[in-house]
């Protein structure tokens, strides 16, 4: 119960910063580099993003060992032109569920268009307050989003200090030339929109799911499984809410393909009447994938 009650309050009390946050994997592709890859080159490479991001301290609190936030970066290179790299990069997030062994996703997509420049040799540098490199934005981005939506499923509205850090980091990198920071770039799916959705009071109730559905729903199924349940549908009202004033939104997007398999496992257990409401709620938000959510009137095998 210390993670999930009082995390934030004893590391709040506690000055050291010792120790580090996060137990991130980091691999690297370059499979599909054309004229073949110099594997080295990318282990290397891999080997000091896994140290940057491992080795450094990234937020306010003293997180022991078994509290460091689990996550992957799992980046697939498909061109490489000299320095200048470009492809894509699986973003996953996971944590613990109170007094289960298993563990629940809380961000798993796609950032379908990175680029960066990277010369053999280079140190990775990276300053809060000023844009040093565009390639540890990109990484540092990703961690501040890890931390904001970690801390927000374990406290109301715990991840405001990294969301606020994520925003800064897409206006330090607004005109880069590299895609992906920009209001234009890829539609409403890219680094700026995510941003921009958890930061956009409108859809404030983002934040309100992120810890109706974790802390009051999931964390409390191991010992009141209907009651979890009850509230984790309560917390989908609150994703329809937020459909409904704007549809497409790239965090809706995201937090249904990182949860849908899960919604739909955990009704297969729910009353009829719960499993209807989920069906319809479900649908309504995720419509291309109605025949998935049909599947939770299907009998568990438990």
């Amino acid at each position: 119960m210390k993670r999930l009650c009082l995390l934030l309050i004893l590391s709040l009390l506690c000055g050291c910063l010792s120790a580090q946050d996060f137990q991130c994997q980091v691999s690297i592709n370059a499979n599909q580099v054309a004229g073949g890859a110099n594997q080295q080159r990318y282990n290397d490479l891999q080997q000091k993003i896994y140290q940057f991001i491992n080795d450094r301290k990234w937020c306010q609190y003293n997180l022991k060992t078994n509290e460091r936030i689990e996550c992957s970066l799992r980046i697939n290179l498909t061109e490489v032109s000299g320095d200048v790299m470009k492809g894509n990069m699986t973003i996953t997030l996971q944590r613990p569920v109170y007094k289960a062994s298993y563990k629940t996703t809380l961000l798993n997509f796609q950032d379908k268009n990175i680029q960066f420049t990277y010369a053999e040799g280079d140190p990775l540098e990276y300053d809060d307050n000023a844009n040093l490199s565009q390639f540890t934005a990109l990484i540092a981005y990703y961690l501040n989003l890890f931390l904001a939506v970690e801390f927000d499923s374990f406290s109301m509205n715990g991840g405001a200090p990294y969301y606020s850090k994520c925003q800064s980091i897409v206006n330090f990198n607004a005109n880069a030339k590299e895609k992906g920071w920009s209001v234009a770039d890829n539609g409403q799916s890219n680094r700026y929109w995510i941003i921009e959705n958890l930061t956009n009071s409108t859809y404030s109730r983002l934040h309100d799911f992120y810890y109706q559905y974790h802390r009051l729903g999931l964390d409390v199924m191991s010992e009141t499984p209907d009651a979890g349940r009850a509230v984790i549908l309560e917390s989908l009202r609150l994703l329809q809410q937020v459909n409904a004033q704007k549809s497409g939104l790239a965090m809706v997007k995201i937090i249904i393909s990182s949860k849908s398999d899960e919604i739909v496992n955990i009704f297969k257990e729910g009353m009829p009447s719960e499993k209807t409401q989920v069906i319809n709620i479900m649908k309504q938000i995720d419509p291309t994938n109605s025949s998935k959510y049909e599947s939770i009137n299907t009998t568990s095998s438990k």
